[in-house]
């Protein structure tokens, strides 16, 4: 993690404590959510640590979708659980999210993308999904905007949607700090303490401040935060960009969020416009955030098989942000098993926005000594050490 130094506290900002009993490292959608898991479950003294402003990293970068349509079993927990929180999240923890249940729909081409997706189907509809397989003129129907051409299939989860990760943000800070959780902006952290492999202390550009528990949340600085206490977190940074139209006439209602699976080329409804995203193949990793106009030609190669008619949408603003990757592109969850105690919720490869409500609730059940509702062990860092990955394939 670079440091900034944020110099001293500022009127209407919280000091450094001089000690806790845990340090949450990172202030988006995983960190505040197990603030507030946390404090809900009586944790006194928890401090969140945020380098910037909360949800200033890929939180607020992300595109928003909330979704149990994976491939892999855990991940279909996760997604699941999650959305049950984003139903309630106007109850617990008290937020309005702009939640829209609107559905994801997977475009397919190949046989081998149909086959992949109607094994995916099989499992979220044995943990309860509602997701099915559908046809090219049924998915055309949903979304009016695509062109059907060249569609093998598609896959339509009607459960799913997306909402605004800000508010998100807000709702568990919010609660979190009536709860009694002291969340600190501006302060990055610059080392950490240990003796032997008890940890003893964090240092942050704002002073030191005593704890025995850290959980690592920093998204794609992780690997950084990791190495402070010699645990081997492989989380690269990898750019992903998003731009947004013009209002678009007769926009259809009830658009789902959705993905040409073969180009990557994603869309959904944002206000009286869409939001458009894509991976871009020839992105070096790194911590680049500026936005750049390299990859549009790409993305507008994809507008014109797909959705012909965007071609003629002006891009009223945009943005860049940092996918935080693994090598098998699933996230990394647990509690490093030398150093006590270093807990890690990491690595998600884009679809971290929509696990946080479940992880907040894992994390906090491992601080806890208590079973999470599903076991996580498999995403476990160490996996790596045995050539064991754990691969998600419904990803883009």
């Amino acid at each position: 993690m670079v440091a900034v130094d944020a110099g001293p506290a500022r009127p209407g900002r919280p000091s450094l404590p001089d000690a806790a009993d845990v340090v949450i490292v990172g202030g988006g959608v995983m960190g505040t959510s197990i603030a507030f898991h946390l404090a809900e479950a009586g944790v006194r003294r928890v401090v969140l640590l945020e380098q910037r402003e909360l949800g200033s990293g890929s939180t607020s970068k992300a595109a928003g979708g909330v979704r149990a349509n994976f491939s892999d079993e855990l991940n279909i927990a996760l997604g699941a659980r999650s959305l049950e929180a984003f139903a309630r999240f106007g109850e617990r923890p008290g937020q309005e999210i702009d939640l829209h249940r609107v559905g994801y729909l997977f475009l397919l081409s190949t046989a081998d993308q149909i086959a992949l997706f109607e094994e995916s189907t099989r499992l979220q509809n044995a943990a309860g999904q509602p997701t099915r397989m559908i046809s090219p003129d049924e998915a055309a129907e949903l979304a009016p905007i695509i062109s059907p051409e060249g569609l093998l299939g598609a896959c339509f989860s009607p459960a799913d949607g997306h909402c605004t990760p800000e508010s998100v943000v807000l709702g568990y800070a919010t609660a979190a700090r009536r709860l009694g959780a002291t969340l600190i902006t501006g302060c990055a952290v610059t080392d950490i303490d240990a003796q032997g492999n008890n940890i003893t202390a964090v240092r942050t550009t704002r002073g030191t401040i005593r704890a025995s528990t850290v959980i690592c949340v920093a998204g794609a600085w992780s690997a950084g935060i990791g190495a402070m206490v010699g645990v081997d977190l492989p989380v690269t940074p990898l750019r992903r960009q998003i731009v947004v139209t013009e209002p678009i006439p007769r926009l259809p209602a009830g658009l789902p969020m959705t993905i040409d699976f073969s180009s990557t080329f994603y869309f959904h409804s944002e206000g009286p416009g869409l939001l458009v995203g894509m991976s871009d193949p020839e992105e070096e990793p790194g911590f680049h955030l500026d936005r750049t106009e390299d990859w549009l030609p790409r993305l507008t190669a994809a507008m014109e098989h797909r959705a012909p008619s965007l071609l003629d949408v002006g891009l009223a603003s945009g943005w860049a942000g940092l996918y935080e990757n693994t090598p098998d592109h699933n996230a990394l969850i647990g509690e490093a098993p030398d150093v006590s105690r270093f807990l890690y919720a990491t690595g998600f490869s884009g679809h971290g926005f929509l696990q946080g409500p479940a992880i907040g609730e894992i994390i906090r059940d491992l601080y806890l000594g208590r079973t999470p509702f599903v076991d996580v062990s498999p995403l476990a860092a160490t996996r790596f050490r045995s050539a064991n990955p754990r691969a998600e394939q419904n990803i883009v």
